[in-house]
């Protein structure tokens, strides 16, 4: 199976949105890491390697982020991590949930959900 990881500056961003991902797929692995070390908003490499490779055991990860360090961060930590991970270039909210529908099937791949994530930045809200 595929993991997710939700990163956010903010711990209680990532948690919610790991919430409403789960609904959605209570099978998948879906890790949240968000804030810096001292509790404060910010993202944090070892933090993110730390959630990354609390899913080795999967088949992939794909990382949803929100602003611009958590790309820097996720990156570094996507390097010294020991599971293949890909960040999203989608909305985190709604790649979440796409990745993590996408993620419970069977025959998901890292591609798969990626590419499910990707296409929720195509789609109107009104």
């Amino acid at each position: 199976m595929i993991g997710i990881v939700i990163v956010s500056h903010s711990e209680r961003a990532a948690e919610g949105i790991r919430e409403v991902a789960a609904e959605m797929a209570d099978d998948v692995s879906i890790v949240a890491v968000g804030g810096d070390p001292d509790g404060g908003l910010g993202t944090s490499a070892p933090e993110i390697q730390e959630a990354l490779d609390s899913l080795s055991d999967e088949d992939g990860v794909v990382v949803l982020v929100d602003l611009g360090s958590a790309v820097m961060n996720t990156e570094l930590a996507i390097e010294m991590a020991e599971v293949e991970a890909e960040i999203a270039d989608a909305p985190i909210l709604e790649g979440a949930v796409n990745a993590a529908v996408t993620a419970n099937g069977s025959k998901a791949t890292v591609e798969s959900v990626l590419e499910a994530a990707e296409e929720a930045a195509e789609v109107s809200k009104l």
